[in-house]
């Protein structure tokens, strides 16, 4: 649909009349339209392969809408030109063409090992083609569309543009010149318009900074260093997804530098050498992201950012366990590679340990933050008790398996003895609040003696160790002790209560169902002044008699001698020829 207002959405002006290119300009929100887009069909979780089928199907849908096919028979493709724009979709086509190229190269970059140099070769190929599209975009929307629209369209085909050159490694300064480009765009559109669309403009503004800041880096007239890049790829967006992997990128290539320097791992006064460098990239990578966790920084993390960077920890330390056992297998009969392959294998597997233990301790204060905190909204998860009990159930098998570790060689250093014990110690604690926790549970299932008996165990376990919980548990027993003897006191004059009401002359009043009074009329909600609810039939039905047929048993049937009756019996009567066939 053509238009000359500026304020409709970009989904109005999708799929209307046609209208005199002479006279109209077309008008499309363009961040607004491709944010939607993409939020709705993938990109809010990072899937650019569902994207780009969305991308695919929506231009399908509009060359058979706009009969802009290309032939039935032998392919003969149409190019878009000024002449045949002549509505608002022949833009939207030009425009899912440059988004299906950008989403297809961002899918390969997103690849698990990233992109081969095959791969890579395509993927700027697709990055090519979307810079060829967006160009040509801008192009018709400064000839066929407001002011506005040619304003946001010049901003993406800079945008475009800015990440071909990111992702080729060349040309700094004129990839910086296109996104600064492009900032600016959005950061005069952000001053106008409705708030939604001033909104998502601030958001891009801030999506393109990082990239900005890299680009001076690289150039030179920044004096930003590559560790503090960090901070600025936890930002989110679909516009930082080829920062984050360029980042990434330039950080992989800074550890396997630093990798040539550690040629010894330490621990717990153990010192064993690291001859693979897979194995040095994965530890250098696991002790950069155990700073972050335990860091002057790492009090300022929240719940949900600790938890991700605890599943980066435990990748990077099962790789490097991976590649350590593979040396184990090729090491063939030298002992002396063996016992020291085998020494880091123990100390990388008890780090795991621990990061583990620390990781459900931190689930364990969330889940206890849920247990306290009231449901102030409807569709909000409240933590149960038996949810905590799980956890410490965890814990427990996680410090075992901790202790087993520890105490499974022959010459153990005194570091390694302190941290067993410090697992027996951390092992009864575990032990004393799931008691604790299973305690609750019960006496919200309302098993008083249960709940009583493992506040009591809990208490004794803990008598020395916490006071605090020591103080929770008696509290809690006395508590569940005193509704146990409230229940079992009031118990005997609650039953006679209700044996007293209950009528053998049958003069008590029967509940009727709907079915036994057809002819009265009565809603099947129900009367809002009477207590209780109204049934429609009993269920299940009640026995019924019913006559049957009598069983007859005759005794003498098999005494009684009947008479011959072939006297009666018809006789066949059989011709001359039948007799001598006899």
């Amino acid at each position: 649909m053509a238009r000359e207002d500026g304020g409709a959405s970009a989904m109005e002006v999708d799929g209307g009349p046609k209208s005199d290119p002479g006279v109209q300009k077309f008008s499309i929100n363009v961040l607004q339209l491709l944010k939607s887009a993409q939020m709705q069909h993938g990109l809010r979780h990072g899937d650019y392969t569902r994207y780009r089928r969305y991308c695919t199907a929506r231009l399908r849908r509009l060359y058979r809408s706009l009969k802009f096919t290309h032939g039935r028979g032998r392919y003969a493709r149409k190019a878009v030109t000024e002449s045949c724009v002549t509505e608002v979709r022949f833009l939207h086509l030009v425009l899912y063409t440059a988004e299906r190229a950008w989403s297809h190269a961002m899918e390969k970059r997103q690849l698990p090992d990233g992109p081969n140099s095959r791969q890579r070769i395509h993927l700027i190929g697709r990055l090519r083609k979307a810079v060829k599209w967006a160009t040509l975009f801008s192009q018709l929307c400064s000839l066929k569309g407001d002011s506005r629209t040619s304003l946001e369209a010049e901003a993406y085909a800079s945008y475009m543009k800015a990440n071909l050159l990111f992702e080729q490694d060349r040309s700094w300064d004129t990839a910086l010149m296109n996104f600064k480009s492009a900032r600016a765009v959005y950061e005069e559109l952000g001053k106008y318009g409705d708030l939604e669309n001033q909104v998502l403009c601030r958001e891009r503004v801030e999506e393109l900074e990082p990239s900005i800041r890299y680009c001076l880096h690289k150039i030179g007239e920044s004096n930003l260093q590559t560790s503090e890049f960090l901070h600025i790829g936890e930002m989110e967006g679909p516009a930082l997804d080829l920062f984050k992997a360029k980042l990434e990128a330039v950080m992989a290539e800074a550890r396997t530098q630093q990798a040539a320097s550690l040629t010894e791992f330490h621990w717990l006064g153990h010192r064993f050498p690291i001859s693979n460098a897979k194995t040095r990239v994965a530890i250098l990578k696991a002790q950069d992201l155990e700073k972050d966790l335990q860091g002057p920084a790492a009090e300022s993390l929240s719940s949900e950012k600790r938890l991700t960077v605890f599943d980066k920890l435990f990748a990077a330390y099962n790789e490097a366990r991976s590649c350590i056992r593979n040396d184990l297998v090729s090491a063939g009969n030298a002992e002396k590679a063996k016992d020291d392959l085998n020494g880091l294998d123990k100390a990388v597997s008890a780090l795991l340990g621990q990061r583990t233990i620390e990781r459900n301790q931190l689930l364990v204060s969330i889940a206890k933050s849920k247990l306290t905190k009231r449901r102030e909204e409807k569709n909000e998860k409240v933590t149960k008790p038996e949810e905590l009990v799980r956890l410490y159930d965890l814990l427990l098998q996680n410090t075992a398996d901790l202790c087993d570790l520890l105490t499974s060689g022959r010459d153990q250093k005194p570091e390694e003895v302190a941290l067993a014990d410090e697992c027996v110690l951390k092992t009864l604690v575990f032990q004393a609040e799931r008691c604790f926790y299973l305690a609750l549970s019960y006496g919200l299932a309302g098993k008083r003696v249960e709940a009583y008996a493992f506040s009591g165990s809990s208490d004794e376990t803990m008598r020395r160790e916490l006071k605090t919980l020591h103080d929770e548990s008696r509290s809690n027993s006395c508590i569940e002790h005193a509704k146990g003897i409230l229940e079992e006191v009031k118990g005997p004059e609650n039953l006679s209560k209700k044996i007293s009401t209950i009528s053998l002359s049958g003069t008590d009043r029967k509940l009727e169902k709907l079915l036994e009074k057809l002819d009265v009329y009565e809603s099947a909600v129900g009367d809002s002044s009477v207590k209780g609810v109204t049934h429609i039939a009993a269920f299940p039905p009640a026995f019924e008699a019913v006559p049957r047929n009598p069983i007859v048993l005759d005794l003498a049937h098999n005494c009684v001698e009947f008479p011959s009756l072939e006297n009666r019996m018809k006789k066949d009567k059989k011709g001359f020829i039948s007799r001598l066939w006899r």
